[in-house]
């Protein structure tokens, strides 16, 4: 995404990604101390690659837990998410990624295939006020948990800069009260694009199994039900009205039923197979330079 003349970007990084921030301001110290104090919090509960996060500390001894905010957005989702995709993505994914090698220590080394526990939905349970887990596991948000933190920080960013804001997280976009250009990379060329999406006041997230990929074939998007990575399905896009649910489509595409809860949603998308052919859905108006 490139950045105009008469805007001002801040970079930092935080959970493991690069974020970029635009506004046409430059943002004061008290408000960048702001967003940088939100994504602690939201990391603090959610990430199971820090020890002193709620979610490690569920990992070690279930029970049941004040529930953090964001509890019911995201766990709510991915139900929706379980049930559209057959339980291709399920929130207790966590063990069977740290057995493939994506673990807190990021060891890369893996052990073998292991399923995310299918009855889930009787091991977790959450309200507004309590998040449940009845034996120990390891939650793993990723799925939609960036998209999350990406509309959270767009919206406090709003409250101290006047105009558009747009915040880059790693590929999850949002813009808001704006109009960007973004190139969809290509998934096995970084240096090129298939395509460009022109966003307006809206989200785009991608996500490519070239991303967060180690060993023989290994990367991040596994089959809960197997505990395998993904082979059909190389990258994805989507853009949706806010980024938690552009995040959720975009990963809900790698697996049958992910078409169908993009129109649910409302959301545009496009999607490349490993053997270079795109799809896109119905009212997607990226302009692509590659054909079906």
């Amino acid at each position: 995404m490139s950045v105009r003349a008469d805007v001002s970007q801040w970079e930092l990084d935080a959970i493991g990604t690069r974020w970029q921030v635009q506004t046409f301001d430059v943002l004061s110290d008290t408000a960048r101390d702001a967003v940088r104090g939100l994504i602690d919090a939201f990391d603090r509960d959610w990430s199971r690659f820090r020890d002193d996060s709620l979610v490690s500390a569920l990992a070690r001894g279930a029970g049941v837990v004040a529930a953090p905010p964001d509890t019911r957005a995201l766990l709510d989702t991915y139900a929706a998410l379980a049930e559209a995709t057959a339980g291709a993505v399920n929130p207790l994914v966590g063990d069977a990624l740290a057995r493939r090698g994506y673990d807190a220590a990021y060891r890369f080394v893996d052990q073998g295939a292991e399923a995310a526990p299918s009855d889930w939905r009787t091991r977790l349970a959450w309200t507004d006020d309590s998040l449940l887990l009845t034996e120990p596991a390891t939650l793993d948000v990723g799925a939609i948990g960036k998209g999350r933190l990406v509309d959270h920080v767009a919206s406090l960013v709003a409250q101290w800069a006047e105009g558009p804001v747009v915040v880059d997280a790693g590929g999850d976009i949002v813009v808001r009260d704006g109009h960007e250009r973004i190139a969809l990379e290509h998934p096995y060329d970084t240096s090129r694009a298939i395509g460009v999406w022109e966003v307006t006041d809206a989200a785009l997230c991608a996500s490519a199994t070239n991303r967060r990929a180690w060993g023989d074939g290994l990367h991040h998007v596994l089959d809960a039900r197997t505990g395998e990575p993904v082979r059909r399905i190389a990258a994805t896009w989507a853009v949706a009205h806010d980024a938690m649910t552009a995040d959720a489509v975009a990963t809900a595409l790698f697996f049958d039923g992910g078409p169908e809860i993009a129109a649910e949603w409302d959301a545009s998308w496009v999607r490349m197979t490993t053997d270079g052919r795109v799809d896109w859905s119905p009212r997607c108006d990226a302009e692509l330079f590659l054909s079906r």
